[in-house]
């Protein structure tokens, strides 16, 4: 919980509402909730205006007399959106349009079960659709919205908590071909050598997810899975490279994904090559990899890719963190399933070392920052959002500790019931936590407090003998990582005999700063080796006491 409790009926009630309880300072309104986005964009290839008609359909509790929008104000340069008229349901209304905020007087209006706004607008966007030159010198229009840029170009609500199904139509020069979320409803030639390409998305996903790609591209329809097309959109030049490096392994991946989690959610699933994007954006049903993704030789870095943005699906599109505070949820989870696919797929050396990559990641930023906290505590600035080797690779590895921790069958079982249960909503690292208690029937406020809210990680200084008279190991063990905390974790302890062949593997219980440890053996092991099967993400220097 987030913030002091007095009773416990006040935190009962608390925990039934996520907004209660969110310290993500976003202003979020239970009153208003947005059913669907139609938005109607008109490009063209003379300047980078761009023409807008949102139509929002939402619900509106009676008692609200304001409906509030993202829409970034058009500023000195003339770059940004200016809005020219809102309607309420067919009707001219009152509006203001300051400091990046549409705000809309309800006051005189009377709701019914789904009310329709509309806002038209124009402006050059300052960021979130990126027009101009590709890696070949053509004119292009990406979206990049991560992680609340899309209010640069669309007037709505900029934030993950309040999810809708949406739509885009986009009217450019004919010479274009445009991919979006969804499904295709319409590509229709108009006059003046325009085209009219209408995409709908009828799942409902947060706006950072939508998607826009207008570019003069080549298709390559893939594949099927489940009836769902797996489709690759590059551009003209980039044709046969484009095609080979992105016909494998997305559809594995729905397959491992979907077996692991659940179903997944969505109508198609497109891979685009971009230049809004350096890495790769998990656009719902529509993944955008930079345009340097397509190399003709796939290669294993952007393999690795793919897989990411395609776990992704399932998890920060289709299960989506309430918060931003709670973004690990979504790239702790990416990060850690591309490596359990990678274990699946290219075996288990594959999968350790793609952990060690991450342990070394983790551990270089706690030399610069050792308080740092993977859940945020309180985020005020959305630069600092993201801290990657916090949300990406120590989240994963808290997965992979999780995993271990509560065993195979209680994870997966947490895993499957946590994607039903959230299923194309929203979710909480406490409602991720209460399904793997309920899965495992531990319970886990320590772990999740030491990994998730506190900062740091372990670093052990020991040593070892061999009591020939007693048959014993004694081992002592000092937790040593200097920032005033100790872990309580499981830890395991390799006995090699000759040979170099591990004998047997003892667990111990960290729990202390210094503790000693008696393991009974009938031999003298020629050494010791500390986590030998890779479970707990600790650093240590062990010498042997002769």
């Amino acid at each position: 919980m987030r913030q002091s409790i007095k009773t416990f009926i006040l935190l009962l009630f608390i925990i039934s509402n996520n907004n209660l309880f969110s310290k993500d300072p976003y202003p979020k309104n239970p009153n208003i909730d947005i059913l669907n986005y139609s938005f109607e964009l008109h490009l063209n290839d003379s300047n980078n205006i761009i023409y807008g008609v949102a139509n929002i359909k939402l619900n509106i509790k009676p008692s609200e007399k304001n409906v509030r929008l993202d829409l970034i104000s058009q500023n000195n340069s003339g770059n940004g959106m200016a809005v020219k008229k809102v309607l309420f349901n067919g009707n001219e209304i009152s509006y203001s349009h300051l400091n990046d905020e549409i705000n809309i007087n309800t006051e005189n209006v009377k709701y019914s079960s789904s009310d329709v706004i509309t806002i038209k607008y124009s402006g050059i966007p300052i960021t979130g659709l990126i027009i101009g030159p590709n890696m070949h010198g053509d004119r292009t229009f990406f979206s990049d919205n991560w992680p609340n840029k899309a209010r640069n170009w669309l007037p709505l609500v900029d934030h993950p908590y309040d999810k809708s199904t949406s739509e885009f139509i986009i009217i450019a020069p004919d010479h274009y071909q445009v991919i979006s979320n969804g499904l295709l409803v319409e590509e229709s030639n108009l006059d003046n050598n325009l085209k009219k390409t209408h995409w709908r998305q009828s799942v409902p996903i947060s706006c950072w997810l939508y998607a826009i790609g207008v570019a003069e591209f080549a298709v390559d329809y893939v594949d099927y899975f489940e009836g769902k097309s797996i489709q690759t959109w590059v551009y003209k030049q980039d044709r046969d490279k484009g095609f080979y490096d992105f016909k494998v392994p997305t559809k594995h991946t729905l397959e491992f994904f979907s077996d692991y989690v659940g179903p997944f959610a969505y109508e198609k699933l497109a891979n685009v090559q971009s230049n809004s994007v350096k890495g790769g954006m998990e656009s719902a049903t529509a993944i955008f990899y930079s345009d340097v993704s397509v190399t003709g030789d796939r290669s294993t870095r952007w393999r690795n890719v793919i897989i990411h943005e395609v776990a992704h699906q399932w998890f920060g599109n289709c299960v989506t963190e309430y918060d931003w505070d709670d973004v690990w949820l979504s790239e702790g989870f990416a990060t850690y399933f591309t490596l359990m696919f990678r274990e699946h797929a290219y075996g288990r050396d594959d999968f350790v070392q793609g952990l060690l990559n991450a342990k070394d990641r983790v551990f270089d930023f706690y030399e610069k920052d050792k308080n740092a906290s993977i859940v945020h505590d309180n985020l005020k600035d959305m630069k600092d959002v993201l801290t990657y080797s916090l949300q990406y690779q120590k989240g994963a590895w808290v997965l992979h500790m999780l995993r271990n921790y509560v065993g195979e069958e209680a994870f997966r079982k947490g895993i499957r019931n946590y994607y039903n249960k959230y299923f194309n909503s929203n979710t909480t690292t406490e409602e991720f936590k209460a399904e793997i208690e309920n899965a495992s029937g531990l319970d886990l406020d320590t772990f999740f407090n030491q990994w998730l809210y506190n900062g740091g990680n372990i670093v052990l200084d020991g040593a070892w003998k061999y009591d020939s008279k007693r048959k014993q190991i004694y081992v002592e063990i000092d937790q040593v990582q200097n920032d005033g905390y100790y872990f309580e974790m499981p830890l395991e302890i390799g006995l090699v005999f000759d040979d170099n062949n591990l004998y047997k593997i003892e667990t111990i219980n960290l729990e202390k700063s210094n503790r000693r440890y008696y393991i009974s053996s009938e031999y003298k092991p020629i050494n010791i080796i500390i986590d030998p099967n890779t479970k707990l993400l600790a650093k240590w220097n062990f010498d042997k006491i002769n």
